[in-house]
This record gives C-alpha cells, structure tokens and sequence, in this order.
C-alpha cells in the first residue's frame, strides 16, 4: 500500500549509516506554532522541514496527546523520522482522505479539496448538494456503519488518511486501519466549548492539506461575521425569554447554560431560561420543571424532531400548555435537510457558527436582520 511504501522508505532512511548528507528534521529551535485562537484540541507546529499536529482531546477526560509528523510531499526524500515517535506519518498535501462525521464535510468543500473523499459510512446522511452528486457518480463509497466500517471496502479504496471520531477510544475497527498501515485521526471537534473553538477546527484540515492559509483566511471572515452579529444584538432593548429542547420518553432534555448552544443564545442576547445552570451536556428535566418555569415563554426552539405543531401535540398534549405553542413561536431547523434525508444544521452548523447566530437574531430580534433569510431555522407550522 501506498503508506506503507512511504513508511518503509522513512524507515530505510532511519536505518542508513552512511551520512549521505541528508540533514535532520528535528530542529530544537525556531520550533512555530501555528496561529489557534479558540480551540483547545489541536495544535500545529512547524519545524521548517515538516509539521507536528497533536490532537490534545479527542474526546472527553482523554489522557493521551496523539503526534502525527506532517512531511511536504517535496522533502520527503530528505527527511528521516523515528516512527515510533508518531501516531503516525503522513505525506502532504495528503491525496485521498476517508471522514466518518458530516461535520467534516464542510471544511473538506470549504478549502476546495473535495474530490479527495473517496469513502464515508451511511452516505445518506449528508447533504451536501456537492459532495451528494460525488457519491451517486460512484466517486466516495459507502463504508457501513460508523461503529463497524466496513474494512473491506476501506482497504481496497487505501485512502492517505481517515479521520475518525469517539467517544472513548476504544474502536477495534479503527484499531484494525491502522494495523493495516493506514493513518486514522481523531478529530475531536465536536469536545470544543464554544462554537467558534468549533469552527476552528477547518485549521486542522488545512495542516493536512498545506492550505493553512486559505484555512485562516476561511476562518477569520466566519469569526468576522460572527462578533459583528453579536454587537449587533447587543443594541436591543428586549431580550425574549426562550424555551429548548423537548421530552424524550419521560425526560425533558434541553441544554445547560455553559454549552455551545445557551452560548449561541447568550450572544444573539436572550434570556435563556436555564443560562445559569452549570456543564458541559444536556440537563435532563420532568415535565413539571419546565413548565413552571417555560410556560410563559416566548420562543421555544428545537423541539426534537418534530415537524409541525400537530405533531407535537400529538406527541404530547401537555405541549400546549406553553405560550409559545400557543402563539405558535416555535422554531426548529430539522425540516432542513439533503435530497437523502440528512439534516443540514448537523452537517454545516458546527463548520458556519455565524450563520447560526444570525438565524437565531432574526428569530429573537427580526429588526435587526430585515432583509436576512433565516438558513437553518424555520417556523413550525
């Protein structure tokens, strides 16, 4: 395989005792990193030659750091590592690439480096118009299941690289990739605090395919776009008391007031009715709970999965008690989705933070954002 060919011919330079005049590429000074304002799980540093990312929490309380040597394809043949310093050892720009999360869709499409993907589990649930015509003229193959990819198919498709995600680590499925000479990178976007930490992680895939500077460029305007919308929702008078979430089984699941969602909701500047509860998660609720405190809210957003108002009562008929079902405020993003069903808020949210923020002035605030089509959000009728 085409890794394991590099990885012998590393190695082959490794072992040589005869001094060809091939220089280190370890240097111990000079050592660059590179710019991340945000996030908290990666980091890039330049050593001139070659790149070193570390990924510092794939998932959460993860106590390994993973180091993964990033060689421009150029200076490949003058450059010697010890493999067993990595995680692993990769050629960039990298060719082929395998993503098992939607959420890397964007970035992949972003930096202009689509045609790279050759494989992806449940295809289905992405929805990308771009990316969706490459999987049905055959060019990005269906790999199963994330939990059981389909190894088979993966290895013969021999992708550079594939970028994984977990929850804990323990993935015998990813265990048998790399066994098999493949790369397989956590990427642990989804861990970050905030939604711009969140966004940041295109930076990540610039590393890999040496467009850090397109990355950052891409990366600036989001973060421009976004701090200008929350001035903008700075200047209002009335801040609307806003309802989340809704019951699964005999629990209400809505978010705390530390998450990236109530942060969302702080800076469109609303009054999130549990913005001072503490975590990282959900908070999981009675019904009773909420509705002494939500019943008079104004907006109730995302209510599950939910298409329209008669479903939800249909759901439960407790639902109607809320004002904002009542006056039928009720807002939801999951009527959004690509021609195979996969909702595009968790495909592109995470990726474009500011549009979020603004679907969520305009629903809070539609003054302020007149002429501004909502892109994720809609009414529930």
């Amino acid at each position: 395989m085409k890794y394991s060919f590099v990885l012998v011919l590393l190695l082959s330079f490794l072992n040589c005792k005869e001094d060809k005049g091939l220089k280190s590429a370890v240097p111990t000074l000079n050592n660059e990193k590179l710019s991340i304002n945000y996030a908290e799980g990666f980091s890039v540093i330049d050593n001139g030659d070659f790149k070193i990312l570390e990924i510092k929490n794939p998932w959460p309380k993860a106590e390994k750091t993973y180091r993964y040597a990033l060689i421009p394809r150029e200076l490949a043949p003058k450059i010697t590592l010890n493999a067993n310093e990595y995680d692993g050892i990769l050629i960039t720009p990298i060719e082929t690439i395998v993503v098992t999360s939607t959420t890397h869709i964007p970035a992949l499409e972003l930096l202009g480096v689509e045609e790279s993907l050759v494989g992806f589990p449940e295809t289905d649930y992405i929805s990308s118009e771009q990316t969706r015509k490459r999987i049905d003229n055959g060019f990005v193959r269906e790999l199963g299941k994330n939990e059981s990819i389909n190894t088979e198919v993966l290895l013969e498709l021999n992708p550079d690289v594939v970028i994984g995600y977990g929850i804990d680590g323990n993935n015998k499925t990813f265990e048998t990739i790399q066994k098999s000479g493949i790369t397989v990178i956590y990427n642990g976007d989804w861990v970050e605090k905030s939604a711009l930490a969140k966004a940041e992680w295109i930076k990540f895939f610039g590393a890999l395919y040496n467009k850090e500077h397109k990355a950052d460029s891409i990366f600036n305007q989001i973060e421009t776009d976004y701090l200008a919308a929350k001035k903008l929702a700075l200047n209002v008078k009335n801040r609307p008391t806003v309802l989340s979430g809704a019951m699964h089984k005999d629990i209400w699941y809505l978010p705390s007031g530390t998450s990236p969602e109530a942060q969302f909701l702080k800076d469109a500047n609303v009054n999130y009715l549990w913005s001072e509860t503490k975590g990282s998660g959900s908070l999981a609720l009675n019904f009773e709970a909420v509705l002494v405190k939500a019943q008079d809210a104004d907006l109730w957003l995302n209510p599950s999965y939910y298409h329209s108002l008669n479903a939800i009562e249909k759901a439960n008929s407790h639902y109607t008690k809320f004002r904002a079902f009542q006056e039928k405020k009720v807002y939801s993003f999951v009527d959004k989705t690509g021609a195979t069903g996969g909702v595009l808020y968790y495909e592109l949210g995470m990726a474009r933070p500011d549009l979020v923020l603004k679907d969520l002035i305009k629903i809070c605030h539609p003054e302020l954002l007149e002429a501004y089509e909502p892109f994720f959000f809609q009414k529930i009728k």
